[in-house]
């Protein structure tokens, strides 16, 4: 069988790859309970315990976008599989690594093999799944990444309290030879049949230019946005970023005008995916709810550890209200955009969101259980239910040729939001929280150097609450951490609002998850991508088999290859 994949058999698929991706997310989350652990064991500086996550991260940014092209080139199964191979051999790499070196260049690799991991999840959805699926395909995979979330330190620090260290990396062995089974037994080979000149300068232009941006937000918010380092790296990285657009564009003004003619070069974004509104707006959204997500998952946590005194495994349980909202919302994305329209189901969504995230912010140091379940399931379903809509939407109208570099853009702009929404959120926390502790009574009779360890978080400030026994000082501490607490999410609810007001103004009225497909030309070869205005895709590949709906195997452009 060729070219075609049996509707049951992609749902298999999308679970084997899906299995991928929750491993990359647990991996991403497991390392803040595991490095108290990994300090001793590898003999580690506080500058090693930076970059032991600085790297992961660094190298994830950099690889996004020039994976998803390399996915688009040479083929996305095969990129996929390359990706996962990488990423067992860094994991066992980091389990054995005898010193911090070592440790540090395997997380960096992994960071490599995730990045490919996750563009290629992404764009399969898009090349494997029909319109009418692809927004439930999208919220699977969305659940999934954020089941990770708790998933990791809870699953971290049982494995620690238990075992040796290094099994908290080589658990992830099982996961890809799972996934490695399932891709390529399940997963249909796709690719660009187009093939210039690999824009290497691209890819080192905007690798190094999220890099630095990155790096310039993840430093913010230790070290302050006027640190000389901060100010360098977001100005080198901006920089980078702007040569890479102007580069881009000189790159697709010398295409030629005929697609049969070969381009000497093959620019690495086709800048005509921002001339589709959907794809557009579509991003644009799904990275203002990142950030309001960033803001919770950067302070609940703490709120759990610091105030209700829990460890990061009861943290990580009194997540999962926030996870169970977030799978209904995303679950429930399809059938309310089947029924009223993408473009009410963003509005309403972010408006739940912002109205969870208000609830939120009465959040007190005595607040019980049930008050926090309640503000975070709201939030979460609000931000599953945006999240699954707007990505759908984006994905939904670009060419599945392009689908790679489609992709590596939506989370390239997530993942340079993360660290900008952690800095900005975090530092609006620590003002509130340093305003708030410095008119408690308890500061008073603190010297210099305690008043400034109070001063540095929450955290330092319990440590010497609890050196000194002084209750007081501990519940002063914890009551101005929930004062920035509150700010915080006041702050994520004005964001939430906000995309509301661009969804209802901006965002398409009839956008679509539907896919651009044509048929293919002669001998296979790609035909001509429709008109983005053009939503009205053609009849796709059918098969008698069993009576059910085969997917396209030659949509807009692209090679597709299925398993006999």
């Amino acid at each position: 069988m060729t070219g075609v994949v049996v509707m049951d058999r992609k749902w298999w698929a999308l679970a084997g790859v899906a299995v991928a991706v929750f491993a990359v997310g647990v991996d991403g989350t497991v390392l803040a309970v595991a490095l108290p652990t990994l300090a001793p064991q590898l003999h580690a500086s506080a500058t090693d315990l930076v970059w032991f996550s600085s790297a992961y991260l660094l190298t994830w940014a950099a690889a996004m976008l020039p994976l998803g092209s390399l996915g688009d080139r040479y083929g996305r199964r095969r990129v996929m599989l390359a990706s996962l191979t990488a990423f067992g051999a860094a994991s066992a790499w980091a389990a054995w690594s005898g010193s911090a070196a070592m440790f540090i260049a395997a997380r960096a690799v992994g960071g490599v093999a995730g990045a490919g991991i996750v563009v290629m999840a992404m764009s399969a959805v898009t090349v494997m799944f029909a319109e009418e699926e692809r927004s439930r395909a999208v919220g699977v995979w969305a659940g999934v990444n954020f089941l990770a979330l708790p998933t990791g330190p809870i699953l971290g620090g049982w494995l620690l309290d238990r075992f040796w260290w290094g099994w908290v990396f080589l658990i992830n062995m099982p996961v890809v030879v799972i996934a490695l089974v399932a891709v390529v037994t399940l997963v249909p080979e796709s690719r660009a049949p187009r093939r210039g000149r690999l824009d290497l300068v691209g890819m080192t232009l905007f690798g190094a230019g999220l890099a630095g941006l990155v790096y310039g937000f993840a430093e913010a918010g230790t070290r302050g946005w006027g640190s000389a380092v901060v100010i360098a790296a977001l100005l080198a990285g901006a920089l980078l970023v702007l040569v890479f657009a102007l580069w881009q564009r000189r790159l697709t003004r010398a295409l030629p005008a005929s697609s049969a003619s070969t381009s000497p070069w093959e620019p690495l974004v086709d800048v005509g995916l921002f001339r589709i509104p959907d794809y557009v707006w579509g991003t644009v959204l799904a990275f203002l709810c990142s950030l309001t997500m960033i803001g919770v998952l950067f302070t609940l946590p703490q709120y759990f550890q610091a105030v209700l005194g829990v460890d990061s495994i009861g943290s990580g349980l009194r997540l999962f209200p926030l996870l169970g909202g977030l799978a209904v919302g995303a679950i429930g994305a399809e059938a309310l955009t089947r029924t009223i329209g993408a473009k009410v189901v963003l509005v309403g969504g972010f408006a739940a969101l912002g109205a969870g995230l208000v609830l939120g912010s009465e959040t007190s140091p005595g607040s019980g259980f049930g008050f926090v379940s309640s503000w975070t399931s709201i939030t979460g379903a609000g931000i599953g239910v945006v999240l699954a809509t707007a990505t759908a939407a984006a994905l939904g109208r670009i060419p599945v040729a392009r689908a790679g570099v489609a992709s590596a853009l939506i989370q390239a702009l997530q993942d340079a939001g993360s660290p900008f929404g952690a800095a900005v959120l975090g530092t609006t926390a620590l003002a509130s929280y340093r305003s708030h502790l410095d008119l408690s009574p308890a500061m008073t009779g603190l010297t210099p150097a305690q008043a400034g360890a109070a001063r540095g978080g929450v955290f330092d400030g319990t440590a010497l609450a609890d050196r000194l026994h002084s209750p007081a000082l501990l519940a002063d501490v914890r009551s101005a951490f929930v004062d920035g607490l509150d700010t915080a999410l006041l702050v994520c609810g004005g964001i939430a609002f906000t995309g509301a007001l661009l969804a209802l103004a901006l965002f398409p009225r009839r956008a679509t998850t539907a896919s651009l497909a044509v048929a293919g030309g002669d001998d296979g070869a790609a035909g001509e991508t429709a008109s983005a205005t053009d939503g009205a895709p053609l009849p796709s590949t059918v098969s008698p088999a069993g009576g059910v709906a085969m997917i396209d195997a030659a949509r807009v452009g692209t090679v597709v290859e299925g398993n006999e």
